[in-house]
């Protein structure tokens, strides 16, 4: 298999994994919204109001139902919302999700593209 750099991945997944604007993710009231950055970068900057924190490093034993570590608030069927500081690690992520077969995966961008339009942010 041919070599692929980091930078290479994540512009093969954010050409997989749809993006929403911020906008868009408000009209989906039933989606998970799911913050895949680490405590410290959830603490100094809070996190989307309503969404899930869960490290990127824990995303497949949360999801996959067939986890013991599996999270209920995912479901193959429910709109999952990605993000992450810039957008990154949720096209990578959103192509993980894709591959354990969730229907509708999207890819948020970062927390400070929500922010900067004044939408509401909890802290982490």
């Amino acid at each position: 298999m041919a070599r692929r750099t980091a930078a290479e991945m994540v512009a093969e997944a954010r050409a997989r994994v749809p993006a929403v604007t911020p906008e868009e993710a408000r009209a989906l009231p039933d989606a998970l919204i799911v913050d895949l950055r680490e405590p410290d970068e959830v603490a100094a900057t809070g996190k989307i109001e309503g969404a899930v924190v869960i490290p990127r490093g824990w995303l497949e034993w949360r999801a996959d139902p067939e986890s013991p570590w599996h999270d209920d608030r995912f479901a193959l069927d429910r709109p999952v919302l990605l993000y992450c500081a810039v957008g990154g690690r949720a096209a990578l992520a959103g192509v993980v999700l894709q591959d354990l077969g969730f229907q509708d995966v999207r890819n948020l961008g970062g927390i400070k593209d929500w922010a900067d339009r004044g939408l509401p942010v909890e802290p982490g």
